[in-house]
């Protein structure tokens, strides 16, 4: 049996750390090299004596395993002593953001807060790209609640024909890639940072995106560790600001703004999302959740309103359905609101 880097971190999986939180987990396990059933790595601690006894155990559990030698290092290292490379042939680590092979442009779609549409803009944005010729692809990177499979009607699991590459799944002229694809839709992802962080890289890195114009990341709420991961490692050309027009989701999405400006990401515009609703039956416009808010931060901030979406059935019904409403009804007011923020990136070649 040939010894794989999987069968290497599950057996790692296995020995506890003092803390009682696997190797794996609890993010000691670095610079791992599997070659020709020689296994080597870093285990990145504060002092190794409490460590000496799980650094043994995966000694022993990786030879019983098969591997033919194992190396282990202990270090506790700093910015000015960066832990050795184990791996003759292992690419440097980059100094900054780097583009994305093959990907034009990286547009990051985000909000302050959880309940605002954000998903919902991003898969209809994307649609919207798509139908206007450009080739488009989508990152869900909302790993906690990952929804893009459904509102885009993909199911499956992604398949790795050399199990190191991982074949996105396509629909509507969108390329998708979603944690959500890995997982049961009831299952939970219970990831501490240095999982999340590894999972967003891959989806990066090792998915076969092709050729496109722009990728659409579609991030978590908030200002965490897979926001700050994707400004550091992928070169983003900008971000979308979803909101509604209530304060209490203005004063996260300020929050959200800051981050990019304190990670060096320019902010494209604003999106007023659930911005007016009007009754089916009568015609009466109510401002459920206010009105003009996003628009007013948006000029405070010196920032473009791109679209102020309203709040209608059609897009939640066409949503559940796994059928955007730039898709399942392209030539209603609704999804015009969309195909509008599309062209307008077009032609200022922001997509």
């Amino acid at each position: 049996m040939t010894l794989s880097r999987d069968d290497v971190l599950a057996c790692l999986k296995e020995i506890k750390a003092p803390s009682g939180v696997d190797l794996v987990e609890a993010g000691l396990v670095r610079a791992l090299n599997v070659d020709d059933g020689k296994v080597r790595f870093v285990m990145e601690v504060d002092r190794p004596d409490p460590f000496m006894a799980a650094k043994a155990e995966a000694e022993a559990k990786l030879s019983e395993l098969g591997a033919s030698s194992v190396s282990i290092v202990m270090t506790a290292h700093s910015k000015k002593a960066p832990p050795p490379d184990l791996g003759t042939a292992r690419k440097a680590e980059p100094a900054g953001p780097e583009k994305i092979p093959g990907i034009d442009r990286i547009i990051a779609v985000a909000s302050g807060k959880g309940g605002v549409g954000k998903s919902t803009v991003a898969s209809n944005l994307a649609c919207a790209l798509a139908a206007e010729g450009c080739r488009v692809g989508i990152l869900d990177a909302d790993v906690y609640g990952p929804s893009q499979p459904r509102m885009l009607g993909v199911s499956g699991r992604p398949q790795s024909p050399d199990g190191k590459i991982i074949l996105p799944l396509r629909n509507y002229g969108v390329t998708m890639m979603s944690i959500g694809l890995m997982t049961n839709e009831d299952q939970a992802v219970v990831w501490r940072g240095p999982m999340l962080m590894g999972a967003l890289q891959q989806m990066l890195n090792q998915v076969q995106w092709g050729a496109l114009d722009v990728l659409i990341v579609d991030l978590p709420p908030g200002t965490g560790d897979v926001q700050m991961t994707l400004a550091q490692k992928a070169k983003l050309d900008g971000a979308l600001v979803v909101s509604t027009p209530q304060d209490v989701a203005l004063l996260d999405a300020r929050k959200g703004i800051d981050m990019f400006n304190q990670m060096g990401t320019p902010v494209i515009g604003m999106i007023e999302n659930m911005s007016t609703h009007i009754c089916s039956k009568c015609g009466h416009e109510e401002h459920v959740f206010g009105h003009g808010g996003v628009k007013a931060e948006a000029e405070k901030l010196g920032v473009p309103l791109l679209a102020e979406i309203p709040l209608h059935l059609d897009i939640r019904v066409a949503a559940d359905g796994g059928a955007p409403i730039v898709v399942s009804k392209p030539d209603s007011a609704q999804a015009k609101a969309f195909r509008d923020v599309a062209k307008a990136l077009i032609a200022d070649n922001k997509a």
